[in-house]
């Protein structure tokens, strides 16, 4: 019994012995830096068309770098291509309006109604000469007050006939009205932005890189149907080049928006020089690390943001590589 006391006393002081030689060493090792880990992100864009249509070429792949300007994707709408052929058929239309209106009345025109006109003045002559014996017939009292009254209401009828005749006549030789040519004008201009409006929808059907980048994403397949907005395209825009670090707020001492500091970017085997553009509350849903149980606080997660100096220096990179914060 007093053999077995005895060991364990002496298990009892190894391990205390053990315990007190880990303390020990864990205070005196070099406290390790904890490493902060972010990642690649670019500014990328989605290419879609404002009118449905049919998927008909792809001219890029997953991948391809593209350079603004360069054509990515061309649709097939027979429906807009439709509406173009109404849309230049009315504006020929209006516009043969336009030049009647502007050449006014033909010759053959003109000398019809300088025909009437003419026979509206012999009308008259002859309604005046009747007007007049009438007169003197009816001074002498040869015939009645109805045939005078008769012959006068015929030289009043002949005078607006020929009147209204010399008027046609005028009409035909000064031309369209100012009104009707700017009327027919109008109806050319409201053509002309008809026309215009369904050559924008054709040019939609013909996609192509708004800014130079790679292309990371690409939705439809050939033939298939999109619709109006739909996103066909992503391209990620290699010249515009940022790193985002999830860092514990205790970690962040020493860090300010606009200095300067180091990453490590494992794809290139370098560090390169960066700068912090912006620091930002993740938010209570993000990582928490929890000391309350030790009667301290929570700790919270701020997103940090930083750009590289250089652009040259991260050239080859491609979205979410990994990134290592070194202050």
């Amino acid at each position: 019994m007093k053999k077995n006391f005895s060991l364990t006393i002496l298990l009892t002081c190894v391990l205390l012995c053990v315990i007190v030689a880990i303390v020990i060493v864990g205070a005196l090792l070099p406290e390790k830096n904890e490493v902060i880990q972010g990642e690649i992100e670019m500014t990328d864009y989605r290419v879609s068309s404002k009118v449905p249509g049919r998927v008909k070429e792809i001219r890029v792949s997953e991948g391809d770098f593209v350079h603004k300007g360069d054509t990515l994707v061309i649709l097939e709408a027979p429906e807009v291509e439709a509406k173009l052929s109404q849309a230049n058929a009315a504006l020929e239309a209006a516009q043969a309006i336009e030049q009647k209106a502007k050449a006014g009345a033909r010759a053959e025109q003109v000398q019809a109604a300088y025909e009437m006109w003419q026979k509206a003045k012999a009308g008259l002559d002859v309604a005046q000469k009747t007007y007049n014996r009438v007169i003197d017939l009816y001074a002498d009292s040869v015939i009645s007050a109805q045939k005078r009254d008769e012959a006068e209401a015929n030289l009043n009828a002949m005078k607006a006939t020929e009147h209204a005749a010399k008027s046609q006549y005028d009409m035909a030789v000064n031309g369209t009205q100012r009104e009707d040519i700017e009327a027919a004008q109008a109806q050319v201009n409201r053509a002309r932005g008809a026309v215009s409006e369904v050559n924008s929808y054709v040019s939609e059907t013909i996609l192509t890189a708004l800014e130079d980048g790679s292309v990371t994403e690409i939705f439809p397949e050939l033939g298939e149907l999109v619709g109006t907005g739909s996103p066909l395209l992503n391209v990620a825009m290699t010249n515009q080049v940022w790193f985002t670090f999830n860092i514990r707020e205790d970690l962040l001492a020493g860090l300010s928006v606009g200095n300067q500091y180091k990453a490590y970017i494992p794809y290139l085997d370098k560090e390169v020089d960066i700068k912090i553009t912006r620091m930002k509350d993740v938010g209570t849903y993000a990582i928490w690390k929890a000391t309350k149980a030790l009667d301290q606080y929570d700790l919270k997660t701020f997103e940090v943001k930083a750009v590289p100096i250089n652009i040259a220096d991260v050239s080859g990179v491609c979205e979410g590589m990994t990134a290592i914060f070194r202050k």
